[in-house]
């Protein structure tokens, strides 16, 4: 059992409060993804679950033990940390076996350990190589198997695919997920990079300023975000975000940008009837947005795009216009693209469009 617990979890480096009250729980054989923009604490909680970081108030379980206080080298725990940390004189088997030796292994114990770790990772003809001999990919590969041949209860990832190329960063990518099926030992990986978090992770932890904003699986984030920071975090490209008002018509309620460029009627929704008159955002991710109606049009509303570039990637293209003076992004098809600077009608499927709270930034659950 080595399910992980924060508890009430702060900590301060001097004044500065960095983790806020944090309550997390990660439970046994879990992928759970840490992530957020850089200095959100991310890799701080990754640290005090590995002994590195002392809690400056609260507690932290591991397998239901409080751990506060406990040293590195007795948590069960092993670490790969974003620049490899290999001895750069050592061969990858020395590397591997040198933990096992510092534990008093005997020598045979120790080569199976290693070639089983050499085996799972697909580097036994490494072993004979020091790592200025390998690639970025093959020694991250060599830093995680000195970490599996500990057997350890639980594996932390400290950004580790942050220094490689976007193929290899893809490769290694499927390679840790692989990794995870085959040992079923809880993981904690540490990003910044929202789609390693969403192809990875079991849940995701979206962290900003010390605190915990959401705590959910992908699918969830991605559909159902609690707030507009976790929003516009969880998407590539970001969600796409208006600033309006609600009003109230004949035809029930709707909502107009300030620049009364784009007009959407949204008939009866109980929960928006308390903004009506009052500042609103209405968020939209680029999918749902389309150079022509896919279904019935009144699910739609369309307004006219001033489009600044257009970037082809080959099965699709996005569209950068300017709405309200703030950069709109839609995913189109291929076909759909047109030629920069000119204007284009755009329409936003009304049933995918997303409400926040102006001034908490909560997300307004629309019925």
């Amino acid at each position: 059992m080595a399910s992980i617990r924060f508890e009430k979890v702060s900590k301060n480096f001097g004044k500065v409060n960095v983790i806020k009250d944090v309550d997390l729980e990660i439970r046994d054989k879990e992928f759970m993804v840490l992530v957020g923009p850089s200095g959100c604490g991310k890799s701080t909680l990754l640290r005090m679950i590995a002994g590195l970081e002392e809690i400056s108030s609260g507690q932290l379980r591991i397998a239901d033990k409080i751990v506060n206080d406990l040293p590195p080298k007795d948590r069960d725990i092993a670490i790969v940390f974003q620049n490899y940390a290999l001895y750069p004189h050592m061969t990858a088997y020395d590397n591997l076996a040198f933990c096992l030796k510092i534990g008093g292994l005997d020598k045979k114990t120790i080569r199976e350990k290693v070639m089983e770790a050499a085996r799972i990772l697909e580097i036994e003809p490494l072993l004979d190589r020091k790592p200025k001999a390998m690639s970025g990919g093959q020694r991250q590969r060599v830093a995680i198997g000195r970490a599996i041949v500990r057997n350890p209860k639980v594996f932390l990832f400290d950004e580790p695919l942050s220094n490689l190329d976007a193929k290899l960063r893809g490769q290694m990518r499927l390679e840790i997920a692989r990794l995870h099926q085959k040992l079923q030992t809880t993981v904690v990986y540490v990003t910044h990079d929202q789609v390693e978090a969403m192809t990875l992770g079991d849940r995701i932890a979206v962290i900003n300023k010390g605190e915990i904003q959401q705590i959910d699986t992908p699918y969830n984030l991605y559909n159902h975000p609690k707030n507009r920071f976790v929003a516009g975090f969880i998407g590539s490209p970001p969600m796409n975000f208006v600033e309006g008002a609600i009003e109230k018509g004949e035809n029930g309620l709707s909502f107009k940008d300030k620049s009364n460029v784009l007009a959407a009627q949204l008939g009866k929704r109980q929960a928006l009837e308390a903004y009506i008159g009052k500042d609103i955002t209405m968020g939209i991710r680029p999918e749902h947005i389309h150079a022509r109606p896919e279904k019935d049009q009144a699910s739609y509303a369309s307004f006219e795009a001033d489009i600044q570039l257009v970037e082809r990637l080959g099965h699709e293209s996005f569209a950068f216009a300017l709405l309200q003076d703030v950069q709109f992004t839609a995913r189109l098809a291929a076909d759909e693209a047109v030629d920069p600077p000119c204007k284009m009608t755009l329409w936003i499927d009304l049933e995918k469009i997303h409400f926040f709270d102006k001034e908490t930034g909560e997300v307004i659950l629309v019925d």
